[in-house]
């Protein structure tokens, strides 16, 4: 291999070794919570040195922000896509919220640790920095249910549903899909049959239906 070549594959490397940090840190984080979650835990779950994990985040704090910014990130991604699906072209508006309603209930084993990170920082959030807390909102729920919220507000303005307050209605949307399921699971610990998860999240659609059909 020549200097070049060598210098080429550097960067990548080193992008490489974050990502492994991030993905390492995610795991345990999640297992462990922030607080108990230690720095030689999570460099031997990414298989890098102690040294490299400071190199590349400075300190647990740093690091801890950027994996719950860089998982909320990648869930809201998920998440939008799933609501570009399903609020398309809605004509059917009972149709499209149950149908919607499903697919949001139902668990995704890719974002399971992000999930189960979050439980960590519910359990932990007076004992972690607002600034960490403020950016994962930012980040994941908070662009999330403005869009929800958005989505509402063109089926509203069509006639399809009567909406004064399109973020408290889509917080009312999103709970109602999921929160059946989520308690009946224990948040994704026990698996919850596909056909339960359907009535579950029908029956919420129809609740919020009940309050917001024009």
């Amino acid at each position: 291999m020549n200097s070049t070549e060598a210098a080429a594959r550097r960067p990548q490397r080193s992008s490489d070794k974050r990502r492994a940090i991030l993905d390492g840190a995610r795991v345990t984080f999640a297992r462990e919570g922030y607080s108990r979650a230690s720095i030689d835990a999570i460099a031997a779950a990414a298989d890098v040195s102690t040294r490299t994990l400071y190199n590349h985040f400075g300190d647990k704090a740093r690091l801890f922000q950027e994996v719950i910014q860089t998982s909320a990130t990648e869930v809201a991604e998920a998440q939008l896509a799933l609501l570009e699906s399903h609020f398309g072209a809605v004509t059917d508006v009972e149709a499209a919220l149950t149908a919607f309603a499903v697919a949001w209930a139902r668990p995704n084993p890719e974002f399971a640790d992000h999930f189960a990170l979050v439980q960590q920082i519910r359990a932990e959030a007076g004992h972690l920095p607002p600034a960490v807390l403020a950016a994962w909102q930012q980040a994941g729920p908070h662009r999330v249910q403005a869009e929800l919220a958005a989505r509402l507000r063109q089926l509203a303005e069509r006639g399809l549903l009567r909406v004064e307050d399109p973020e408290r209605a889509a917080f009312h949307l999103s709970l109602l899909a999921a929160a059946e399921v989520d308690s009946r699971s224990y948040h994704g610990a026990i698996p919850v049959p596909a056909a339960e998860i359907a009535e579950l999240a029908t029956a919420g659609v129809r609740v919020f239906l009940h309050g917001y059909l024009p």
